[in-house]
């Protein structure tokens, strides 16, 4: 029998996926057809981006699961409408290209690269780093992303601290929980990765006062959510000294305002949300794969726990 996967996300994503996922599907021993529209009690699966109209998930009565094709889920999971099972998307490209853009900016800031980058011409200014065994490098949040993350770095040759809400073990990395250990993890950080949920907890959670905690002169790196940040802390710490420099990946508000301070700041690089990017082709082999494992019996992988929220 074939399977009806309504594709819920922005202008431009069905198509996008159209072929990849049809072709993976097949590779999974599934028949589906793909389609933008259906008739609620037609639909077996939704594949959802925040960027979809779909906001009431109380008519779709036979659909057995809503598939992200995000990885963060905090502007779905909360729906009171919501009552369907909800898998994230955890992909292998995604978490590629986070580590690539994370190990990156790493090692931008560990080699001091913006003074060559900057240098006037004819300053001849060498600048010897220490090694990477010496550089502390912290990683809040230990998720898939984060935890893949401390591991490149770890394998780079960096001192690498981790936090999370909850205890975490990973090989060679120092890990920390709770409010004792995020004192721990910031005052030992020289440059600091933030890859944690936004959540009621993670609100701001780097703020006026954690940003203090940072050995002075730390770089901050975000790629995991904008509202983890209170913007006129940071602003107010880059202004006065205690952060040296940030690299900011994502924002409360996207696309970043153009008259926003972080655009014009000199000690603040602003990219456009590319960290870590959801590849059609990767995507489409996970979404089949849950959905095969579904119809076999068995269960969701990635299933987000709606109390926990991620």
């Amino acid at each position: 029998m074939s399977l009806t996967l309504l594709f819920a996300a922005g202008p431009g994503t069905s198509e996008e996926y159209h072929a990849p996922l049809s072709e993976a599907l097949r590779a999974a021993g599934l028949e589906a057809r793909i389609v933008t529209e259906a008739a609620p009690e037609d639909v077996d699966y939704i594949l959802y981006a925040p960027a979809s109209p779909l906001q009431d998930f109380s008519p779709y009565t036979r659909t057995k699961a809503v598939l992200s094709l995000w990885a963060g889920v905090e502007r779905i999971v909360t729906n009171p409408t919501l009552t369907q099972p909800l898998a994230r998307m955890v992909d292998p490209s995604l978490t590629r290209g986070m580590v690539e853009y994370v190990c990156g900016h790493v090692l931008r800031y560990h080699l001091g690269m913006d003074a060559h980058i900057q240098a006037a011409p004819g300053d001849w200014r060498p600048v010897e780093p220490p090694l990477a065994p010496e550089r502390l490098v912290g990683v809040m949040g230990l998720g898939a992303l984060g935890r893949a993350c401390a591991e490149a770095l770890r394998d780079s040759g960096f001192a690498v601290s981790g936090w999370a809400a909850n205890p975490k073990e990973i090989a060679g990395v120092t890990c920390h929980h709770g409010p004792e250990g995020m004192q721990s993890l910031l005052q030992g950080t020289e440059i600091l990765v933030t890859l944690l949920p936004h959540t009621q907890a993670t609100e701001s959670i780097l703020n006026a006062g954690t940003l203090a905690t940072l050995p002075r002169g730390a770089c901050l790196i975000n790629p995991g959510r904008g509202a983890l940040i209170d913007d006129d802390a940071l602003l107010a710490a880059l202004e006065n000294g205690q952060i040296g420099h940030a690299t900011l990946d994502v924002f409360r508000t996207e696309p970043l305002p153009a008259d926003h301070p972080y655009w014009h700041h000199p000690r603040v690089t602003v990219t456009p949300h590319i960290a870590a990017t959801t590849r059609a082709a990767s995507a489409s082999r996970s979404l089949a794969e849950n959905i095969a494992r579904v119809e076999a019996g068995l269960p969701l992988l990635h299933e987000v726990p709606r109390v926990r929220g991620y």
